[in-house]
Parts: structure tokens; sequence; C-alpha cells
């Protein structure tokens, strides 16, 4: 796997959206940030240390901490993220599951609002997405 792939299989999904944030880090978010989305993993594009972080879980961090090539992700550990320090440290098909249960731990902690807007059919969630961006860009332009 590489930062090319995972975005792909990140992208795919359900209710994923990204962002460039803190320099060279695509971020991955379960449901749009302004509607109260959480994120769940970070591709680092640029960084030396590690080439993506994610949410594991208590139990998976714990277990994924103890392989070479995984170390507590930083500033994230507390909530249980671990980090990877290059693409061949796990398996392909591990760092996909890995994922999409990352995406999951996170999406079943989303609040409720959240949840309800991501129940919504694509063409609501698009609306609702689009007025609480233009509501927030008219806020920060002021």
């Amino acid at each position: 796997m590489d930062a090319e792939s995972a975005r792909a299989f990140l992208l795919g999904l359900p209710d994923v959206a990204e962002t460039m944030q803190w320099g060279e880090n695509l971020v991955y978010w379960v449901g749009d940030k302004t509607i109260g989305g959480k994120m769940f993993a970070v591709v680092n594009l640029g960084s030396p240390r590690a080439v993506i972080s994610f949410a594991a879980g208590p139990e998976r961090f714990a277990e994924l901490v103890e392989v070479e090539g995984c170390f507590p992700a930083p500033y994230l550990a507390r909530a249980h993220w671990v980090a990877v320090e290059s693409w061949d440290a796990l398996g392909a098909a591990e760092l996909k599951e890995l994922l999409r249960r990352a995406c999951e731990l996170v999406h079943a902690k989303l609040p409720k609002r959240t949840r309800d807007v991501l129940g919504m059919s694509a063409a609501e969630k698009r609306k609702v997405i689009a007025g609480r961006k233009k509501l927030l860009s008219s806020r920060a332009a002021r």
C-alpha cells in the first residue's frame, strides 16, 4: 500500500470526507467536519517519522504498539491512535481492515445530530453540508 492507494480506499468508505491540514497531511473524517464529523485517519505526505495514523480503539492499540513499525501516535495516543512508520510495516489487507475499523469506531461515537445528517439521502446531505459551510464562511468573514 502507498499514500495514493490508501487515499482511494479511504475515500471509498461511506460518509468519508478529506481535508488537507497541518502542512502536508490528508485528514479523513467520518462525516464532513462542518456538520460535526470526526477524524479517524491521517496520511502524512511529508513526515519522515510516520506515513499514516489512525484510531485503533483500546484493545487494538495495545496490540498494535507491540508490532514493529507501529507506535503510539503523537498527540493522539491518549485517544488510542497508532502511527505506522512505513507502508510495508503492515500488510495491505490488514491495514485496510484496521482503517475500516477506525472509521466504524469513530462513526459509533458521533453525536446524534451528525449521525442524523449522515442518514439523509445524498442530495439532502449535500444541501445541509453546503448550508453549514456557507454559514461558517460568513461568520469567519466578520
